[in-house]
């Protein structure tokens, strides 16, 4: 894999050390974070990810980011790739805000913060096989709906999947009801209609789960969120048994079905498939669909 990083205005090299020991991103995880599928040097919804990136920053109590140095990060990093002696195919973004240098203690210092942007070839997920797992969302946290680079529920969430023989593990919150995946929103078609948690149930407010339900909403497909507690995590019963489909989306996977479920092989469900084919074309259209607010 091949990757070009830039950090706090400068193009540095891949394996430069970026942060100091006491930086509260790498002593408590005080950051946060966003991710974004590259198409021929074109980051996907710039616009959703950097307003999205400034409500995880203000929630965290960070200054204000500047959107303008952000997106000169960007295009700082995707120029280096094209012009690099071995031109690098982008495939995606990572964006990572951490509050910097602090004291030894969960108490935030005085930074100065960082802001490092990442490039890489890596390849999009090709399918989704997931697990339930044993442990539950609290939607109640502080950083419930934050995408904050404290990930190590999601790394042991992640660990148990790969270690099931899958890519991802599915979450319920306290109350037992649907939320997300570690690193991905989730859709179910059950009679006759798709759903996804609402944000109510702790999940993240994923930005292709927003654009599925806008765009899906558009061409007529019968999609919404659920109401609170509707979607119970026993609905994956009915998925197993092929009563119910499932697909899960994310930056980096659009809006795939899941190929198996706690190891059962499931099929497709048709408005699911009209759902990714309907994503696709119109993320294909317009490649940063301009966030709710500023239309």
């Amino acid at each position: 894999m091949s990757i070009v990083v830039w950090v706090n205005g400068s193009l540095v090299a891949a394996d430069t050390p970026l942060l100091a020991a006491t930086d509260h991103g790498l002593t408590v995880g005080d950051g946060v974070f966003e991710t974004m599928a590259v198409a021929e040097g074109v980051p996907f919804a710039l616009s959703r990810h950097i307003a999205r990136l400034s409500y995880s920053a203000q929630r965290l109590g960070f200054d204000p980011i500047d959107a303008d140095q952000v997106r000169a990060g960007i295009q700082a990093v995707t120029n280096a790739a094209s012009e690099a002696g071995e031109p690098i195919e982008l495939t995606r973004l990572r964006l990572t805000l951490v509050s910097g240098p602090g004291p030894m203690s969960y108490v935030r210092g005085d930074g100065p913060p960082s802001l490092i942007v990442v490039g890489s070839d890596a390849p999009a997920p090709e399918r989704c096989r997931a697990v339930r797992a044993p442990w539950v969302r609290n939607e109640r946290s502080a950083i419930a709906g934050v995408k904050s680079t404290s990930y190590a529920e999601n790394v042991v969430m992640s660990q148990f999947a790969a270690g099931k023989g899958a890519d991802e593990a599915i979450i319920a919150n306290t109350h037992g009801h649907l939320c997300e995946g570690t690193g991905t929103n989730i859709f179910i078609e059950v009679d006759g209609e798709v759903l996804t948690p609402p944000l109510a149930s702790g999940c993240l407010a994923g930005i292709t789960r927003g654009l599925a339900l806008e765009w899906g909403t558009r061409v007529g497909l019968p999609i919404r969120a659920a109401d609170v507690g509707e979607l119970d995590m026993s609905v994956l019963d009915r998925v197993r048994e092929g009563s119910a489909f499932a697909a899960v989306s994310s930056s980096t996977r659009g809006v795939q079905p899941l190929d198996s479920l706690d190891g059962v092989s499931l099929e497709r469900g048709p408005i699911l498939r009209r759902l990714t084919r309907t994503f696709d074309e119109f993320a294909g259209d317009n490649p940063d669909p301009v966030p709710p607010r500023q239309k």
